[in-house]
C-alpha cells in the first residue's frame, strides 16, 4: 500500500501541482490530499475534469492531472479522443479499477462495476492512451511516474489504473477550514437544523406508496431500501446523474405518478437534462413527473468531499428550464405538503421540489439484497398491473 502523503509529495516534486476530477472511494485518499493542499478543482463530470486538466497542460508550467472512477471513463472519452489526442495535449490520469475480476473471472465488486471492471484497460488501449497498473510499492511507483513523464513530454496522455487499497487513507482537513478556503457561499449553520436524507425518504415512501419511486445512485437508494423494500421502487446503481432522465422516460409511458429522487452531486453532473425533462413533461401535460433534489452539499458516498452545490441556485435553474412548479422547501412539513400537492395534481408539466438535508447517512448502512435485474423486472410488472 502506498503512503498517500508521500506519494502526493512525489507528484508535486515531479511538477504535477494541479488536479481535477470526480471523487471515487478508491482514489479518495489522493483526492483528499490534493484538496488539503488547495490543489484540487472539483469537476461535475469526468469529461469536464479532462478539459480542465488539458487547459492546465496547454498553457501552464505543469501537466494537469485527472482522477476518476472507471465508470466515469465513458464520460471522459469524448475529450480524450477529440481534444487530447487531436491537439496532442498531454494529461496524467488516475482511474480506479472498480469491478476487478478474481482468478476465476468473477466480479468482486458491486454489479454496476462488472462490465467496466473487465474492459477498463481495453478502453484505454483502443483509445490509444498508454497506461499501467499503479504499483503499491513506492520505489516501483516512482519509476512508473518517470516512465509516464516520457510519454507526456511527447504530447501523449498517460493513465495509471488504480486497484483497491492502493493508497492508505488520509482525512480531509477540518470542514470549516475547507469551506473558508473554497469560499463559503452562505453563512454556516448547524447541520442538525436540517432533516436527514433518511427522514425525507420516509416521507416520500409513505406518501408515494402508489407512485413510482426512483432513487439516484449512492446512499439514497440504499437508505430507501433499508426503510422498506417495495416493488414500486428502483434503486439506481452507477449511471450517476441519470435518474431524472429515467424518470422522464417512464413518465412518458405511464399515467402513474413518477418521483425521481436526485442528489446534488448527481444533478450537477448532468444539469443540462433539466431542460429536456421540463420540455417533454410540459408537452405531455400529464402532471405525473416530479424531480426531487435532496441537497447535502457534498459527495457523501465517497467520503464527504465538497461539491459546488453551495454556489448553485437549483430552483432558479429549474424554473428557467421550464419546470412548471418549483418548490423550495425548508423543513419536512413543507416538503410533505409539496409532495402531497404534486400527488393531487391531474395535469401540467414537471415539478421540481428542493430540500436541503444534513450531511451524512444512516450508520451501518447496508446494500440492497435484490439484484438490479430483479428490481427492473418487478417494477415493470408493478406498473403494468396497476394500469
Amino acid at each position: 500500500m502506498l503512503d498517500t502523503t508521500q506519494y502526493g509529495k512525489l507528484l508535486r516534486q515531479e511538477g504535477f501541482k494541479y488536479f481535477s476530477g470526480v471523487p471515487c472511494s478508491y482514489l479518495s485518499p489522493l483526492i483528499n490530499d490534493a484538496i488539503n493542499q488547495n490543489a484540487f478543482i472539483m469537476a461535475n463530470n469526468e469529461g469536464d475534469a479532462v478539459a480542465i486538466a488539458s487547459g492546465i497542460s496547454l498553457v501552464g508550467e505543469s501537466y494537469g492531472v485527472v482522477l476518476m472512477q472507471n465508470s466515469g471513463l465513458s464520460n471522459a472519452l469524448s475529450p480524450l479522443t477529440s481534444l487530447n489526442y487531436i491537439f496532442k495535449i498531454p494529461i496524467l490520469g488516475f482511474v480506479s479499477l472498480r469491478g476487478e475480476s478474481d482468478s476465476s473471472g468473477k466480479n468482486t465488486d458491486e454489479p454496476q462495476h462488472e462490465l467496466l471492471g473487465s474492459i477498463t484497460d481495453k478502453i484505454l488501449e483502443i483509445c490509444k492512451v498508454p497506461y499501467i497498473f499503479l504499483s503499491q510499492d513506492m520505489y516501483e511507483a516512482q519509476k512508473q511516474l518517470q516512465e509516464a513523464k516520457k510519454y507526456l513530454t511527447q504530447g501523449e496522455s498517460f493513465f495509471f489504473i488504480v486497484k483497491n487499497k492502493t493508497f492508505n487513507k488520509i482525512a480531509l482537513q477540518e470542514l470549516s477550514l475547507l469551506e473558508k478556503r473554497i469560499g463559503k457561499a452562505e453563512d454556516s449553520k448547524q447541520e442538525d437544523i436540517f432533516p436527514t436524507r433518511l427522514e425525507a425518504l420516509e416521507v416520500l415512501q409513505y406518501l408515494g406508496k402508489n407512485s413510482i419511486l426512483l432513487a439516484t445512485t449512492g446512499k439514497s437508494g440504499r437508505e430507501l431500501y433499508e426503510i422498506n423494500d417495495s416493488e414500486n421502487q428502483l434503486y439506481m446503481v452507477g449511471s450517476m446523474g441519470c435518474v431524472g432522465g429515467l424518470g422522464l422516460g417512464i413518465s412518458l409511458q405511464t399515467n402513474k405518478k413518477v418521483i425521481a429522487i436526485d442528489g446534488d452531486s448527481a444533478l450537477l453532473m448532468r444539469l443540462g437534462a433539466l431542460s429536456t425533462n421540463a420540455y417533454y413533461a410540459r408537452m405531455r401535460n400529464a402532471g405525473n413527473f416530479c424531480h426531487i433534489l435532496l441537497d447535502n452539499q457534498s459527495h457523501d458516498s465517497t467520503g464527504g468531499q465538497f461539491n459546488l452545490s453551495p454556489f448553485v441556485d437549483f430552483t432558479s435553474i429549474a424554473l428557467s428550464c421550464g419546470y412548471e412548479r418549483v418548490c423550495m422547501t425548508h423543513n419536512l412539513d413543507e416538503f410533505q405538503l409539496a409532495i402531497a400537492e404534486f400527488l393531487e395534481c391531474r395535469a401540467g408539466g414537471a415539478w421540481f421540489i428542493y430540500l436541503k438535508i444534513a450531511r451524512g447517512s444512516k450508520e451501518n448502512l447496508g446494500r440492497p439484497k435484490v439484484t438490479p435485474q430483479e428490481v427492473a423486472k418487478r417494477l415493470r410488472e408493478w406498473v403494468r398491473n396497476k394500469k
